[in-house]
């Protein structure tokens, strides 16, 4: 393994000084070596944390990675298996075993795959070895949403009404108990699955009519997903924003919160833009949202990091949804905000470490921001076709700059995009003083990105920064469908009037086939890149019947 550079004299005081860490070389590396079980942009970032430390990291990679990014930066790296993840990155006995084979004290899961499989950290404790971030038991009584409503209830925090016991789907008598509890909830309502999370498993239901299909569909997909049948029903809050609380804890039971993040721009309950401090709180509701998710993480005795999630409806009422018990993708832009790096922060928690001052100090400061960081997660995904994802190869990739900006990825020009894994392949954040600037600074940025070869979701990042509803913080989890969703059926109404017209004249004998002008690739339904501004300009992903479908607006799209 190659050594690696101790840390330059000087550095632990400076950044001491600024309360951005709290590593002081003398103590030493918080382990010596560290297996980073994941892929992409967050094994990057947690190789990168590790060798700041002076740690080792040691990688994982599926044959489809063989050559990533993540596996070149480490110190070693141990092959799985296959691309299929259920054969490669989900194998946590072989992930186990290389850790011990090759002396690693402690394994950082990320987020997704196993970081929040309670069997999984378990099975890394029994195995001698430090699981970076809280701990199995904590996992087990977060991770599953039924425990964690129950736990959060009997802390004082306010629940989303609904059932606190898993529904009976499989008995036939219990359907009439199962209704009237629907009743008192009241509709629309949710089935969801207590196990896991991204959506599956969850059905809405408006009739008491619909309810037994959708329980008993809910129950068969989270079966499939998570091996775990159970379901619940849980009011739908409407309209509602998406908010959720960065939570740190020791060993010692000191746990704080380290500010707020908005996530409510989102689709089939995946996020696609997040900002910190959620806009429009006051002080005195930070302090409460914040306590209240101290409150359900020091009843789960929380150690490492997690995230408290929460909805906040049109009354201004905070509900408690549900503890994630690990490192979240968008904790970038509360580091931005806060000064911490929380993926240092874990490591040093998991190391036996106390909160350091500067975590203590942000934590007080959390409720009154000084700066505002919005990021937005840049996908292989087509936000003109539902987003679709896609697969490809990258042919440029040019990643902007300057002060304030932040790019996490693993993705370099060349690179294929494999169809196995994630969609997501960077995300773009930026800090400033406040939520005005950093939307200025976000829309440079955005339009300095320039990406070929495949479909991104650039376009609908340069919509959202663009929209005066986003930029007024007139936010909700109804975002995307109220405004992204009518302007692509709009653009794609107007793409079929053009098509029929462009049909008609050319069967007079009015146009040559192919030559429609500016909008003929929209009109021959030939797709993306195939129309005359699409020859030689897609340089960033974008669909080009989008830009083009309307002749008279053809311009309002931004280039890419």
């Amino acid at each position: 393994m190659r050594p690696r550079r101790a840390s330059p004299e000087g550095e632990a005081a400076s950044l001491r000084k600024d309360s951005e860490t709290s590593f002081d070389p003398s103590e030493g590396p918080p382990f010596r070596r560290v297996l980073v079980a994941n892929r992409g942009e967050i094994a990057l970032r947690i190789i990168r944390a590790c060798h700041e430390l002076g740690a080792e990291a040691i990688a994982i990679y599926s044959d489809a990675d063989a050559s990533a990014a993540h596996v070149r930066a480490a110190d070693a790296a141990v092959r799985l298996g296959p691309a299929p993840a259920a054969e490669s990155y989900l194998r946590g006995d072989a992930i186990i075993d290389a850790a011990r084979r090759l002396g690693a004290e402690a394994i950082h899961p990320g987020y997704g795959f196993l970081a929040e499989r309670a069997a999984f950290a378990r099975a890394v404790e029994d195995a001698g070895l430090i699981f970076v971030g809280p701990t199995s038991a904590s996992i087990a009584a977060l991770g599953d949403k039924l425990a964690a409503r129950r736990l959060a209830r009997a802390a004082g925090v306010p629940v989303v009404p609904g059932t606190l016991e898993p529904a009976e789907v499989d008995r036939a008598d219990a359907v009439e108990a199962i209704l009237a509890d629907a009743d008192e909830i009241g509709f629309p309502l949710f089935v969801k699955a207590s196990s896991g999370g991204g959506g599956r498993g969850m059905r809405r239901v408006t009739t008491r009519e619909e309810l037994p299909a959708a329980l008993a569909a809910g129950s068969a997909e989270a079966l499939a997903a998570f091996g775990d049948g159970a379901v619940y029903l849980e009011r739908e809050v409407r309209p509602a924003r998406h908010v959720e609380v960065q939570l740190l804890g020791d060993s010692a039971g000191t746990i704080v919160a380290v500010g707020e993040r908005d996530c409510s721009i989102q689709r089939r309950h995946q996020k696609l833009v997040e900002e910190s401090p959620a806009p429009g709180l006051s002080d005195s509701e930070r302090r409460e949202l914040h306590d209240f998710a101290v409150r359900v993480a020091r009843a789960a005795e929380l150690r490492n990091a997690a995230t408290a999630e929460f909805l906040l409806d049109e009354d201004r009422r905070f509900w408690f949804l549900e503890v994630n018990t690990r490192i979240q993708v968008e904790h970038g832009v509360t580091e931005l905000t806060s000064g911490i790096d929380l993926v240092r922060e874990q490591l040093l928690i998991a190391a036996g470490r106390p909160l350091s001052n500067a975590t203590l100090d942000a934590a007080e400061r959390a409720a009154r921001p000084g700066r505002h960081a919005i990021e937005v997660r840049l996908s292989a995904e087509d936000p003109a076709r539902s987003f679709a994802p896609v697969a490809g190869r990258v042919g440029r990739w040019s990643m902007p700059g300057g002060p304030g900006v932040r790019v996490d990825t693993a993705i370099e020009a060349g690179d294929r995009i494999p169809p196995d894994y994630d969609s997501l392949i960077a995300k773009v954040l930026v800090v400033d003083v406040d939520r005005a600037a950093a939307i200025g600074r976000l829309a440079r940025v955005l339009d300095e990105v320039e990406v070929t070869g495949i479909q991104t979701t650039l376009p609908f990042h340069r919509f959202v920064v663009a929209h005066p509803g986003f930029r007024a913080a007139a936010l909700s989890t109804d975002w995307v469908a109220e405004h992204w969703d009518r302007e692509v059926a709009a653009d794609r109404g107007a793409a079929l009037d053009i098509a029929a017209r462009v049909a008609m004249a050319v069967a007079a004998g009015g146009v040559a086939s192919g030559t429609s002008g500016r909008a003929s690739g929209a009109a021959t339904g030939a797709g993306p890149g195939t129309g005359p501004l699409d020859r030689g300009e897609r340089r960033n992903g974008s669909s080009g019947w989008l830009r083009a479908a309307r002749e008279e607006d053809v311009d309002r799209w931004p280039a890419g």
